[in-house]
């Protein structure tokens, strides 16, 4: 399959995993607007929202609140953007949530959205671990 976020759900292609859940995975995009930046993924693969499955909504958004607290206490920032594009704006045709951790006067505006890079693996990896320490357990 040519989807990216499908290959990462099957291992064939390496993420940073923060999420792993056995109907959603959660992994930092390479082009955080800001470090922590999740990407949270239905494991099967659906272009956007209304194509979900009604029984995994709750799944997901439950997956997306726990995630935007996690940013907050794992990286200490004052609160979240939780977002989603359905075709337009939507860089990966898999549906998937952005929960970037924000904090006040961090530039956000609108939805032009700065990107940035981590400076190493390890730096990725240490955010992730962060992040899922500070993650809720599904319900």
């Amino acid at each position: 399959m040519d989807c990216i976020f499908c290959q990462i759900v099957d291992g064939t292609v390496p993420a940073t995993v923060v999420v792993d859940e056995p109907f959603v995975l959660g992994f930092l995009d390479t082009r955080p607007v800001f470090k922590g930046h999740v990407l949270l993924v239905p494991r099967i693969h659906v272009d956007t929202l209304p194509d979900l499955p009604a029984e995994l909504l709750p799944v997901l958004m439950g997956a997306a609140q726990r995630t935007a607290g996690a940013v907050v206490a794992g990286l200490g920032a004052q609160g979240s953007f939780v977002a989603m594009n359905n075709v337009v704006s939507q860089s990966v045709p898999h549906l998937h949530v952005h929960v970037v951790p924000r904090t006040k006067g961090d530039g956000l505006r609108g939805f032009f959205w700065p990107r940035t890079k981590y400076t190493s693996d390890e730096e990725a990896q240490e955010y992730a671990a962060r992040v899922s320490a500070a993650l809720a357990p599904p319900p």
